[in-house]
């Protein structure tokens, strides 16, 4: 702690754990699963006021359109929950953005829906860790920072969308990356605080098998088996995976009484890049496996989807950043580290737009997305802190 400056011991002093426990049990008990669009609405409402006491201009933002693909093959729109930018001092000198996300993977009739405490200061409850602890102590940080007049612009997005793969909001977060010195996202750190480092890409698609439908006993022959194909099809598919191409044909829907020939069946595959050449590999083995089976089993194939989150590799402006962090966590007494990952996340795709981030400056906690999600409370004071220390220092330019 010796080395912090008078400023940032005057901020990290400023940090009220009590508030902050607060919020997240307020904001858990707000059921705001992706798909649950009052709750994401009610979940909106109560960040805007939260957030609404910092400084600049806040605005929900609709969801850009976005399409889905139904079991019977139909196309259709897919609405989303509205998206929170707040946008502070653009005419700073340095400037961050600083994201989260206000959706849960827990629906509206889900049973997981109540906080209780486990462990002594160990909590239980849905997105207490991934990621309303995470909001909470970023909320926190940027009070404590505003109190001590930092000169820094930052624009905060807080999208509804981000647990199935911020279709809707990418965009926006692309818009609100440019010109930002650098990026934190607030994803819950490992339990022991252990940061992610480089992370795979992943990609998601919907591929629509159409045959022709017959008599499965009387003219067999002249039906076009669009099961078979999307089989044949993912067989194919999953040939490609390797050590840095994870492929993964995850359902079949399609198919109906046993003595009809199917007609339609669409295949839904996730594909996990370790790098960018791995995503033209896969796009060049899909195109390839489409075009086969096709012509093999005389079906018409359709692709929809792509891949939305590119990979995050750990390059020289993000290994800065990095240190940054690492030497704010040693002058706080938190020691930090960081291991890649396969998981994705926004941070994937400001990477993508040449920003430094760290995405995993939330709250400390573990078992997130399932019951057993939980959070370690004395976290959000540290993680604040830490927090305020690294903006600090990115406002006195350590990145330049």
């Amino acid at each position: 702690m010796e080395r912090l400056t008078g400023t940032e011991r005057a901020a990290i002093e400023r940090l009220d754990a009590g508030a902050m426990l607060a919020r997240v049990e307020r904001w858990a008990a707000i059921n705001s699963g992706t798909r649950n669009l009052d709750g994401c609405a009610a979940m909106a409402a109560a960040l805007s006021d939260a957030f609404g006491v910092l400084p600049g201009t806040l605005r929900l933002v609709d969801p850009a359109p976005a399409q889905a693909v139904g079991a019977d093959g139909t196309v259709s729109e897919l609405a989303h929950g509205r998206h929170l930018h707040l946008s502070v001092r653009p005419e700073a000198r340095v400037r961050l953005l600083l994201t989260g996300h206000m959706d849960t993977v827990y629906p509206a009739d889900h049973p997981f829906q109540r906080l209780a405490w486990r462990d002594a200061g160990v909590l239980n409850g849905p997105g207490v860790a991934d990621m309303k602890g995470g909001l909470a102590l970023l909320l926190e940080a940027l009070r404590a920072v505003e109190a001590v007049g930092a000169d820094i612009g930052y624009d905060v997005i807080i999208n509804a969308d981000e647990e199935i793969g911020s279709l809707s909001s990418a965009g926006l977060l692309a818009q609100a990356a440019r010109g930002k010195a650098a990026a934190l996202t607030y994803e819950p750190a490992l339990p022991d605080g252990t940061l992610a480092g480089a992370r795979g890409g992943t990609g998601n698609f919907a591929i629509t098998v159409r045959g022709r439908a017959a008599h499965a006993g009387r003219n067999p022959g002249d039906g076009r088996n669009a099961i078979v194909a999307a089989g044949a099809l993912a067989v194919r598919l999953h040939g490609e995976r390797s050590p840095r191409l994870a492929v993964n044909p995850a359902r079949i829907d399609g198919g109906g009484p046993n003595n009809v020939v199917p007609d339609l069946a669409v295949l839904r595959v996730n594909f996990r890049p370790a790098d960018a050449a791995e995503i033209a590999r896969a796009q060049a083995a899909i195109d390839a496996a489409v075009a086969e089976v096709a012509a093999a089993h005389d079906v018409t194939i359709a692709v929809h989807g792509g891949f939305n989150r590119p990979p995050k590799p750990v390059d020289a402006g993000a290994a800065r950043l990095f240190e940054l962090v690492r030497s704010a966590g040693a002058d706080l007494g938190q020691p930090i580290a960081w291991r890649d990952t396969g998981g994705v996340c926004d941070g994937n795709n400001i990477a993508a737009c040449g920003v430094p981030v760290v995405d995993t400056m939330g709250a400390r906690g573990g078992a997130i997305h399932s019951a057993d999600e939980f959070l370690i409370v004395d976290s959000l004071t540290e993680r604040a802190a830490l927090s305020v220390v690294t903006m600090l220092r990115l406002a006195e330019g350590a990145l330049a």
